[in-house]
């Protein structure tokens, strides 16, 4: 930033400073920032303010000073509105300060150009900067749910069971995949029982990819059931002409556990009557 800005700023700092911080209050219902108890909003604010004059004197020198603005902007946790809003105020009053010192117009244009010059990056950066947080947050959420929401669970001695949950798309069937086939690898699972009992519609494309799990499951040495069909989804299943006559299936999880048991030639026993016997 030029000089001559410079040594205006620095004779009205704790005017413009009083003024910024006056409207930014009058700012805080607007923003839904009552939830900050007084004092940190105060602190928060100054802080903000402290930011923006700190870049005043580094502007244009490196753009990693530039980076380490932006970041200590986003780092505060302020919504982006409430970021730019700060921004946006500190400018007009850099601009209204101009006004009221210097004298020529010519001036004033040269100092108004020098004002957009710092402004305009800033926004942009600001914006760019806090889209890439937010998707990778978004991206990091997704991979979590994805994770969580397909686990495969070992139940008994050679049989897991891999609840699923919700909407399932290209994508989230990829990783339903993965975490199966290593699960199956993992606990040395001879049954896998898919339990569809949260899964709120089942269309051809659903149910292709369930197929292809099971057939997945087969190539590596285990036995596949299908449970948790519904009355509603059995008769979606028949009018779409799916056919699921590949591997078993059962209407609930209590008789695929049966099911499965079966295969392996075992069976639960109340242990009271066998013991009374």
């Amino acid at each position: 930033m030029e000089d001559i800005v410079l040594r205006m700023i620095q004779k009205e700092r704790d005017e413009i400073t009083e003024k910024w911080l006056d409207e930014m209050n009058r700012s805080r219902n607007e923003y839904r920032l009552q939830h900050i108890n007084n004092e940190v909003f105060e602190k928060t604010n100054r802080k903000f303010i402290s930011l923006i004059y700190q870049n005043l004197e580094i502007a244009d020198k490196n753009m990693e000073s530039f980076k380490t603005f932006i970041d200590g902007l986003l780092e505060m946790g302020l919504p982006l509105s409430y970021l730019t809003k700060g921004l946006q105020t500190f400018r007009r009053l850099m601009l209204e300060t101009s006004f009221k010192h210097l004298e020529h117009s010519d001036k004033v244009h040269a100092f108004y150009t020098k004002v957009d010059s710092w402004y305009d990056p800033i926004i942009s950066k600001l914006v760019s900067g806090a889209v890439e947080s937010w998707e990778h947050t978004v991206s990091s959420q997704r991979s979590a749910l994805r994770e969580l929401s397909a686990p495969l669970i070992p139940i008994f001695e050679d049989i897991s069971v891999m609840p699923l949950i919700g909407t399932i798309d290209t994508d989230r069937a990829k990783q339903i995949m993965e975490n199966l086939l290593q699960g199956v690898i993992e606990h040395r699972s001879e049954v896998v029982l898919i339990d569809i009992t949260g899964v709120p519609v089942v269309d051809t494309m659903v149910a292709h990819h369930i197929i292809q799990a099971a057939e997945a499951v087969r190539l590596v040495g285990a036995e596949c059931i299908l449970v948790g069909i519904r009355p509603e989804i059995a008769q979606t299943i028949v009018n779409l002409g799916i056919d699921l006559s590949g591997f078993p299936t059962d209407s609930n999880l209590r008789k695929g556990i049966q099911a499965a048991l079966k295969l392996l030639g075992r069976e639960i026993t109340d242990a009271s009557q066998e013991g009374s016997a």
